[in-house]
């Protein structure tokens, strides 16, 4: 592992600097390939997650694989997955606001060692948090799914799909199709010549 990285890690899963590390067994950095093209934000780490110290390997981490190995096609293992916040908030609820700011330089920083072509955003927290960089306030998540945006963070340009999170399909089955759909999409960006023709002409 890059050594940068390593570093990373280890000041993620010692933090103290916001009420959330009171309530984790395990700070969840965030697993994956370092030099993937594709990099998954979720909210936060789950009870499973919290037992594990690893991000979506619950029942909505379970779908996650299944949409990145059956309809992009590559394994899990190729791509890195993390949460903006990185301990489990207690119940499961919502991270607050402030968490979020606290902890988010952490993504900033993962962001800018892995440098992915796509950052896919799952679920409002991470989407409202990453298009913040560019000034868009969204209503909801399903006004912004699967579009494209470009985002600058720490002077690295991103092109970012939100998308819902996975677990809202296992509360709600319909929306199954619309989180495979924006899949889709993205399994064609990243077969594209990104770098030479951009990507908004395809979408």
């Amino acid at each position: 592992m890059n050594s940068k990285f390593e570093e990373l890690e280890r000041e993620i899963k010692t933090c103290t600097k916001c009420r959330l590390h009171q309530f984790r067994k395990n700070a969840v950095p965030g697993e994956g390939n370092l030099h993937a093209e594709i990099m998954f934000i979720g909210e936060a780490p789950g009870y499973n997650e919290d037992v594990q110290g690893k991000p979506f390997v619950g029942a909505a981490g379970k779908f996650l694989t299944e949409l990145i190995e059956k309809i992009l096609g590559v394994p899990r293992s190729s791509v890195y997955i993390t949460n903006v916040v990185k301990c489990r908030p207690p119940e499961n609820r919502d991270p607050y606001p402030d968490e979020i700011e606290t902890c988010s330089p952490y993504l900033d920083k993962q962001i800018m060692l892995i440098r992915p072509k796509i950052i896919v955003t799952l679920g409002k927290h991470s989407t409202n948090y990453i298009l913040s960089k560019a000034n868009v306030k969204i209503k909801s998540i399903t006004s912004v799914r699967g579009q494209l945006f470009n985002v600058t963070i720490l002077g690295i340009s991103l092109n970012v799909v939100p998308t819902l999170h996975p677990a809202a399909a296992l509360y709600n089955p319909q929306l199954k199709s619309y989180i495979e759909a924006d899949f889709r999409k993205i399994k064609e960006l990243i077969h594209k010549d990104v770098g030479k023709k951009g990507l908004e002409s395809y979408f």
